[in-house]
């Protein structure tokens, strides 16, 4: 049987947190304080819509620990088994009996479960001549921790460090608001002496991110309106197209509702795209138009014949240009899963345009152009009139040079062609650029040999200099065995960096820094790597790369893995190269006799 009921969660474990959280209590010890925020704050998070996974770092949850007398057990005629057997007998949490009556039964219950150490001292184990035998008679019995080999420091002070991961495809920025909504709440129910801090949060990157492009379509939509101003020269000109904008992607807007898609990064980048694209078909609507205005046609009349005659060559224009976005529709794993929000956005927006284009263009066009519009000229057009006219003779120039030069044309074609391929095969090529987010993770080795206090104290030997770089606002660390730190000579580490305005260097540089500050310390090896929002890796690793190396035994694999580590070494390429391959640690073996 488990010792718990197991525990199920729908989160990838290679995923980092959205929040980290620390705990800390001036007068409280740390196993009361672990169990508080097990009980209360942990399992109200969890609660939250959004929330795939609370997971404690460096809890030591309440327990009463009992240290045998050997020497009195063996002279009380008594064994461990004897005494393991009262222990827990007596701690059985269950009904008593019941009690059965003619019409009703009730079942009894008491409140004989033991809770303390001194409850604990006083459980008879055993009579002996009448008399009764006390746990405490033959043991030590102390108020302790369950496990005493984990700890977790925030900064320099020990805390409860609490990671929330989110549920793949929850919202992390509504997750992480209902989380920060119900901090005050939980923070109200502890006692005064416990802190609840906010270590990291990763929405704050999000939403600068989001902000930022949400600040540059904007700026993309005025400087469309103002390069269309600048070439049409015509107030009503650039009023029609103007609207297409916004119409365009209010409707893409709506498609996204219904489509359930939420504005992040990819999809707001294809409405930035999209904004170059929408006004295209409007424009072309609107100079056909003009033209026949210009020639003596009416209004209405002019916006019928001009949508018209344009009208095959728009709609193929738009579908040419969704065609090139059906394959990111169709491309399977990760890549498909991230780009196919980012062409339905884009080709919605586009097939809306060629909509607006080829109906309230040429309505608008037939209100608000005449002869008289077209023909009024301002100040600003008539000193860019000349300067078009010179860009339009240079053009006709340059267009007759090609054209009186087929064989030379070609060649420039063929060349930049090859190059491209050139330039293809030696760019160097990535999933995506290593992003600065602010949080880096890492991981401290020490020799295989070394105890809970001597890893605890390299620990704090490496968060000491840490803290010193300027670039550093807080750190995590996690010393210990659990479901991410797999062995007792390993530590886990989460430094938050602060905002880039505030500091001079990118998070490589910042990486690089500590790891020279660190190799001062002696006997251990420190692993750090950049957190990323987009992870595709399905558990925690040391570096950038992991690979796997099967042997069919440990004979051969302990020959094989150190031949292999020597040799990726010796490779200017790479870096912090390592492996968990442990077999160096100190063993005791017992020969029973």
């Amino acid at each position: 049987d488990l010792p718990n009921p197991p525990v199920y969660s729908k989160v990838n474990p290679a995923d980092p947190p959205i929040m980290t959280l620390a705990v800390t209590s001036t007068a409280m010890p740390m196993t009361q304080v672990e169990d508080m925020v097990e009980t209360r704050v942990a399992q109200k998070i969890s609660q939250i819509s959004g929330v795939g996974l609370v997971t404690l770092s460096g809890g030591q949850r309440p327990a009463v620990r009992v240290k045998l007398n050997a020497q009195a057990i063996a002279a009380l005629g008594l064994t461990s088994e004897t005494v393991r057997t009262a222990i827990t007998g007596a701690n059985v949490n269950s009904a008593k009996g019941s009690l059965d009556g003619p019409s009703r039964a009730v079942t009894l219950s008491a409140n004989d479960q033991m809770q303390s150490a001194e409850e604990y001292r006083q459980l008879i184990i055993a009579y002996q001549n009448g008399a009764p035998i006390r746990l405490g008679d033959v043991a030590t019995v102390e108020q302790g921790a369950e496990n005493s080999w984990l700890g977790a420091w925030a900064n320099k002070e020990q805390a409860i460090v609490m990671n929330v991961q989110r549920q793949p495809g929850a919202n992390i920025i509504s997750t992480a608001d209902s989380i920060r909504q119900m901090l005050p709440q939980l923070t109200e129910s502890l006692p005064k002496s416990v802190k609840v801090t906010v270590l990291s949060d990763r929405t704050t990157n999000i939403r600068a991110s989001v902000n930022d492009t949400q600040f540059e379509l904007m700026m993309a939509i005025a400087l469309v309106v103002m390069i269309i101003y600048l070439f049409l020269r015509n107030i009503p000109a650039t009023i029609i197209p103007g609207f297409a904008v916004p119409l365009s992607l209010i409707g893409t807007f709506a498609v996204m509702v219904f489509l359930d898609f939420s504005i992040n990064n990819l999809t707001l980048m294809a409405l930035t795209i999209a904004t170059g694209f929408v006004v295209d078909d409007a424009i072309v609507v609107i100079e056909n138009i003009s033209r026949y205005i210009e020639k003596g046609e009416k209004p209405l009349a002019a916006a019928l014949k001009g949508a018209g005659e344009i009208g095959f060559t728009i709609i193929s224009l738009t579908f040419s240009l969704i065609a090139v976005l059906i394959p990111l529709l169709f491309m399977g794993d990760i890549v498909g899963r991230l780009f196919r929000e980012f062409a339905i956005t884009l080709a919605v927006a586009i097939l809306i345009s060629a909509v607006v284009s080829l109906t309230l263009t040429p309505m608008m066009c037939a209100r608000m152009l005449s002869q008289e519009s077209l023909r009024k000229q301002n100040r600003f057009s008539r000193a860019s009139e000349k300067m078009f006219d010179r860009i339009i003779a240079a053009y006709g120039r340059g267009l007759a040079k090609v054209l009186n030069h087929p064989w030379l044309t070609l060649s420039v074609a063929l060349s930049t062609l090859l190059l491209s391929v050139l330039l293809w095969v030696f760019i160097p090529k990535g999933f995506f650029p290593v992003q600065d987010n602010g949080i880096i993770q890492g991981t401290l080795q020490a020799p295989q040999s070394s105890s809970f206090a001597n890893m605890a104290q390299r620990q704090r030997q490496v968060a000491d200099v840490i803290l010193q770089d300027p670039a550093v606002q807080s750190l995590t660390s996690f010393v210990g065995v659990d479901g991410t730190n797999p062995s007792l000579n390993s530590a886990r580490l989460q430094i938050n960096l602060k905002p880039l305005d505030e500091r001079d260097d990118r998070v490589q540089k910042v990486i690089a820094r500590l790891q020279t500050a660190v190799d001062k310390v002696p006997g251990v090896d420190l692993f750090l790597q950049p957190t990323q929002d987009l992870t595709i890796d399905t558990q925690v690793s040391r570096t950038q790369y992991q690979f796997t190396l099967q042997a069919t035994s440990l004979d051969a694999l302990s020959t094989w893995v150190p031949e292999l580590m020597e040799k990726l070494q010796q490779l200017p390429q790479l870096s912090d190269v390592s492996s968990d391959w442990q077999d160096k640690g100190l063993v005791a073996y017992v020969n029973v006799d």
